[in-house]
């Protein structure tokens, strides 16, 4: 499969669900009417819910990346494929009026969608911005933090966007990333499926291949801090407890 057709698909695929244009919510949901369930089973609490704007709650991650993080007030921290804002809105308010928070998202319909959501919440410390994650529009030594909820492993190249992330971190900066790996076989049907790609099934890594991955960007002290089975009603039964959700934390 080619790298820009997947990418193309998967940008098309998520640019339709803030509109709710898209039945599936990618990543995790499988409707509207299970996207509170699903946060709530990834690891988001329901007062953290009620916290943020309701529209930048999609369902579509596989980890609460905020609750492990060690957010400090004061920290400038950066999101990884930012959606509707929910980390970005969360991480804002554990830094503080001193600190900032920038989403970077490649769909303009999810970056519009967030910028209205930080509007309507009266969020003053955030910033979103168009970009993808293997070009980030960052500069240099300039982030304290980097989260990410299930969005690296979208990408094919994965390297590269670790080393954009190694890149735009000060020194001494970290990541807590929530991303999905694999433990077992994943059949080449659904690794070659446009539409398991942009459920993040078809590009996800093996364990040991997907730490080497950050390894390789630079990164020290790479750890997986938490990890559990994903499994989700619409999961095609021959990957049913092959894939896992982590939450893998590293140093610069």
């Amino acid at each position: 499969m080619d790298d820009k057709n997947i990418k193309e698909f998967i940008k098309e695929r998520y640019s339709k669900i803030p509109s709710k244009k898209e039945e599936s919510c990618g990543c995790g949901c499988n409707g509207e009417d299970s996207i509170i369930k699903q946060a709530q089973a990834v690891g988001y609490t329901m007062e953290e819910i009620k916290s943020i704007p309701s529209g930048a709650v999609f369902g579509l991650g596989c980890g609460n990346p905020t609750a492990l993080a060690e957010i400090n007030p004061g920290e400038t921290i950066l999101d990884l494929g930012s959606g509707g804002g929910i980390d970005v809105f969360l991480a804002a308010q554990k830094v503080g009026e001193t600190g900032k928070v920038i989403g970077v998202d490649m769909t303009h319909e999810m970056v519009e969608t967030a910028v209205k959501n930080a509007i309507e919440g009266g969020y003053e410390n955030v910033e979103f911005k168009l970009g993808e994650i293997e070009n980030l529009p960052i500069e240099d030594n300039s982030i304290d933090l980097i989260i990410s909820n299930c969005v690296i492993n979208l990408t094919p190249d994965k390297i590269k966007a670790y080393r954009e992330a190694f890149r735009v971190l000060k020194p001494d900066g970290r990541i807590l990333v929530s991303d999905l790996i694999t433990d077992g076989i994943i059949p080449d049907e659904i690794r070659e499926s446009f539409e398991s790609w942009s459920n993040c099934i078809a590009g996800a890594l093996e364990k040991q291949e997907y730490l080497d991955a950050i390894k390789s960007a630079g990164f020290r002290d790479v750890e997986i801090k938490s990890e559990n089975v994903f499994t989700e009603p619409f999961m095609d039964e021959r990957i049913v407890g092959k894939i896992v959700s982590v939450q893998v934390k590293a140093l610069k």
